[in-house]
């Protein structure tokens, strides 16, 4: 006879493996729930740790939880990387904040000049000192700034060592997609299914799309820059990730329809920013075009908590372009919650009621917002 499981977990990205294995190294029986682990928005994504350089305007208590998680990652991975056996790819060279015009420049340091106002650690340098660093940037960048305290990892390797931590620790594997949480038999059933949550729970969660290409340095060897770039090139965003293996991996366009087409377009913006900023990547090889759906919310933030109304279930979705980084706290807080029954004070701010009166008609069955989120495009 099967033991009826304490916590099921619908979602296999990094969020909901995080969870997994953090319930079942507390020794709860865990069933995860998903037909592709690790398929979603994590297996495009950069992988930037990067509270500073993430800090936009008006979003101080996003702000706050991203830093939290991060000071959380270096005790995270060192965790993770001796139960999984395997590496992660994690770096901590620090973030390049660039511009590569005059008007590129300003937009960089209006927004460097907020976070520091915030008390983040990011220093402004000049062209001289930024080159110094990363010889690799073009001439005609104007200026720049660091911030050493954003780091990176590597998501594909992120959600194989979750994997495996997390069966080491006793969780269970169901294959079969959920289409209604009334099939999840459990104590309590986290819904970290990213986009798919808007189905399931009713949760304002959007699909945003985003482009990312992944270059790959000739001859098999390590790009011959060191640090995360993220710049502005002539009024285009771009962040350039280099990685031990010799990959690079370019993002990321924000679209705000629900294909996954990968389009001319999409990557010629990429490329030619890309370039701009770091001339040699014109003669790296374009090894993946991708495009994923990060989960957006309303007010940009994530969604972690008690669902109401919806007795023993839990959200945790809606991280859109911060998943990674969020993925040691949201794992942190969900468990507590589950173990405890008492929320953390750092979850105030971002729990599933405070779009009270804006969930979606019709969740409760499988079909409608599912085939409504398919349906939209791009204009």
């Amino acid at each position: 006879m099967l033991t009826r499981p304490d916590v099921a977990v619908v979602g296999a990205g990094p969020v909901g493996l995080a969870v997994a294995w953090r319930c079942a190294s507390r020794g709860l029986r865990v069933t995860v729930h998903d037909p592709a682990p690790g398929r979603g928005a994590s297996h495009v994504a950069a992988g930037m740790l990067a509270p500073v350089a993430e800090a936009y305007f008006g979003e101080h208590q996003l702000t706050g939880l991203l830093t939290e998680s991060a000071a959380r990652w270096p005790g995270f991975a060192a965790e993770l990387a001796e139960a999984a056996g395997t590496d992660l790819g994690y770096r901590t060279d620090g973030t390049l904040v660039v511009g590569l015009t005059t008007d590129d420049l300003a937009e960089a340091r209006r927004l460097w000049t907020y976070q520091q106002g915030l008390g983040l650690p990011i220093t402004p340098l000049r062209p001289t000192e930024l080159r110094d660093r990363e010889p690799a940037l073009a001439p005609r960048v104007r200026g720049g700034a660091i911030a050493p305290g954003d780091h990176q990892v590597d998501p594909r390797r992120l959600v194989a060592a979750l994997r495996t931590a997390a069966e080491q620790a006793g969780a269970v594997w169901r294959p079969g997609v959920v289409g209604d949480l009334s099939e999840v038999d459990a104590r309590v059933t986290v819904v970290a299914a990213g986009c798919g949550a808007a189905a399931l729970t009713g949760l304002p969660v959007r699909p945003v799309k985003g482009q990312v290409l992944r270059l790959r340095a000739p001859g098999r060897g390590a790009p011959d820059f060191r640090h995360v770039v993220r710049g502005y090139a002539d009024g285009e965003s771009v962040y350039l990730v280099p990685r031990d293996s010799g990959e690079v991996v370019v993002g990321a366009t924000v679209e705000e329809c629900a294909d996954t087409e990968v389009t001319a377009g999409g990557v010629l913006r990429l490329l030619r920013a890309a370039v701009d900023l770091v001339p040699e990547l014109a003669e790296y090889h374009l090894a993946e075009a991708s495009a994923g759906l990060r989960p957006g919310t309303p007010d940009n933030a994530p969604i972690i908590g008690a669902l109401p109304g919806r007795p023993g279930v839990l959200a945790a979705t809606g991280h859109h372009r911060h998943g990674i980084v969020l993925t040691p706290i949201t794992a942190d807080l969900v468990t507590e919650l589950i173990v405890t029954g008492e929320p953390d004070p750092l979850l105030a701010p971002f729990t599933p009621d405070r779009f009270a009166g804006t969930r979606r008609a019709g969740h409760h069955g499988p079909g409608s917002d599912a085939s409504a989120i398919e349906e939209e495009t791009c204009n």
